[in-house]
C-alpha cells in the first residue's frame, strides 16, 4: 500500500491584479516603469537592500496593487539610515529631512516630496490610510525622490552641496532666473495642447506655473500664491511620470524643477 502523502496541487502562476489593468499592458512593461531607479554606488548593504526591495515591490505591484504603497514606506528605511549617518544624529525623520535641507544637502523641492512619503507612512501607522493608498505611477515618483536624496547624501560634502545649489538649494533667486530664461526659450510640446492627464490640463498647468514664477521673481508670493504653487507641484508630480513622449516629458520635468526652486524659501525651517 502506498503510504506517501498525495502530491500537492500545482502552484498557479501569479495573475495581474485587476486594479493594475490600466497601468501597463503586461508585466514586462513594469521593467521600463522602474528603469530609472538606479541603485547608488557607495551605499551600505543595508541601504542597498532596502532600496532594491522598494524598487522590486513597485515592479511586482502588477500582481499585488498594495505593493506600490509598501514600496514607498520601505524606501524610507534607507533614507532615514543615510540621513542619520550623514548628519551624525538620531532624530525623527521629519527633523532629519529639515536639517539636511537647511545644510544644503538636499533641495527644498526634494525635501517636500520626501516629507509627503513620511506623512503617508505616518497615516498608515495610524490607520488613516490603507496599503492601497497609492497608484504605482505615483509610488515611482515618491521612491525616485528617495533614490535621488540618497544619491546626493552619499556624495562628498562639496559635491552634494554644489548639486543642491544648482537646483536652487542655496541661491534660489539666481537659479530661478536662469530656469525662467530657459523656459521662455522652450516651445510648448507640439500635439499636447488640450491634452490632460488625470484631469490636469497641461496648457493651464504650464501657464499657472509661469505666472507664479514671474510673481516670485518680481517680489514674492503671498499666502494664496504659495498654496497655489504647491498645488501645481503636486499636479506636476502626478503628471510627469505619465508622459511618454520624450520632449514633452523633458519640458514638464524642467517645469517641475522651476516650480520647486520657486518654492524653496517657503519651506519651513526645522525646529
Amino acid at each position: 500500500m502506498n503510504t506517501l502523502p498525495p502530491p500537492p496541487d500545482p502552484l498557479l502562476p501569479p495573475v495581474r491584479d485587476p486594479r493594475a489593468r490600466d497601468l501597463v499592458l503586461d508585466y514586462a512593461d513594469m521593467h521600463a516603469l522602474v528603469a530609472d531607479l538606479v541603485l547608488p554606488g557607495g551605499a551600505s548593504m543595508y541601504v542597498m537592500s532596502a532600496m532594491e526591495t522598494s524598487r522590486e515591490l513597485i515592479r511586482h505591484s502588477y500582481y499585488r496593487y498594495e505593493f506600490a504603497t509598501v514600496a514607498v514606506t520601505h524606501s524610507l528605511f534607507a533614507l532615514e539610515h543615510v540621513l542619520a549617518e550623514r548628519l551624525a544624529m538620531n532624530e525623527p525623520l521629519h527633523d532629519l529631512i529639515g536639517r539636511a535641507t537647511g545644510a544644503g544637502l538636499i533641495t527644498a523641492g526634494l525635501a517636500a516630496e520626501l516629507d509627503r512619503s513620511r506623512l503617508l507612512r505616518d497615516r498608515l501607522a495610524q490607520g488613516a490610510e490603507s496599503s492601497a493608498a497609492l497608484r504605482p505611477i505615483r509610488a515611482v515618483a515618491m521612491v525616485r525622490a528617495v533614490f535621488d536624496a540618497v544619491s546626493l547624501l552619499l556624495r562628498p560634502p562639496s559635491a552634494a552641496e554644489a548639486t543642491a545649489a544648482d537646483v536652487g538649494g542655496t541661491q534660489p533667486e539666481g537659479g530661478l532666473a536662469r530656469l525662467w530664461e530657459d523656459h521662455l526659450r522652450s516651445p510648448f510640446p507640439d500635439g499636447f495642447r488640450g491634452v490632460d492627464f488625470g484631469g490636469v490640463d497641461l496648457v493651464l498647468l504650464d501657464a499657472d506655473v509661469a505666472g507664479l514664477v514671474q510673481r516670485e521673481l518680481k517680489g514674492g508670493l503671498d499666502d494664496s500664491g504659495i498654496a497655489y504653487l504647491w498645488g501645481c507641484i503636486v499636479d506636476l508630480d502626478e503628471v510627469v511620470p505619465l508622459i511618454n513622449e520624450e520632449y514633452c516629458a523633458s519640458y514638464f520635468t524642467k517645469l517641475r524643477t522651476m516650480a520647486q526652486v520657486a518654492a524653496v524659501r517657503y519651506i519651513p525651517s526645522a525646529t
